[in-house]
C-alpha cells in the first residue's frame, strides 16, 4: 500500500476573501468556492455543528493545491503563542517564484510583511518568508541562473 500524491494542504483562515485576494496575488488560481456542513463533515472533523465556507486554490502548474477554510461554527480557535515561528504543526507553504522582489511587493499590498529578510542561499536560491492572512508563513525561493 502506498500513497498517490499529496492533494492538498489546508489553512484556517478568519478573512476569507482576503486570503483569496492574497494567494491570487501569488499568481494561484481559485478553483472553486463551497459552503460546507452536514452529519458527514462534524464525524470527520470529530466536532459538532461545523458549518464552513471553503475555497480551492490552483498552482498554475495545476499539481499543488491549497484550501482555505473560514470556520463559520464552532469559532476558529488560535495556537499560542501567535505567529512565533517555532509553534509546533505547519511551519510554511514554499513557493517557487520567477521574480522573488515582484513577489514580495505585490504581496506587501494585501498586508504581507517579511518575517526576516530576503537571503541569498549559494548561487542557487534568493529566499524569503513573508507573514500573509492570519500569520500563515509563506516561503518563496527564486532559483538564480
Amino acid at each position: 500500500m502506498a500513497i498517490q500524491r499529496m492533494d492538498h494542504v489546508s489553512v484556517v483562515v478568519d478573512d476569507l476573501k482576503a486570503a483569496i485576494a492574497f494567494f491570487v496575488e501569488l499568481g494561484m488560481e481559485l478553483e472553486g468556492e463551497a459552503a460546507i456542513e452536514g452529519p458527514w463533515v462534524d464525524r470527520v472533523n470529530g466536532i459538532d455543528g461545523v458549518r464552513v465556507d471553503i475555497a480551492m486554490m490552483r498552482t498554475p502548474d495545476g499539481h499543488g493545491r491549497l484550501e482555505l477554510t473560514k470556520f463559520h461554527t464552532p469559532t476558529a480557535v488560535s495556537a499560542e503563542p501567535e505567529n512565533a515561528p517555532n509553534t509546533l504543526g505547519l511551519r510554511s507553504i514554499m513557493f517557487a517564484v520567477d521574480d522573488l522582489d515582484a513577489t514580495v511587493a505585490g504581496l506587501r499590498a494585501h498586508g504581507a510583511e517579511l518575517v526576516g529578510e530576503v537571503a541569498q542561499y549559494q548561487d542557487s536560491y534568493r529566499l524569503c518568508y513573508v507573514r500573509g492572512p492570519e500569520g500563515i508563513i509563506v516561503a518563496l525561493a527564486e532559483q538564480l541562473s
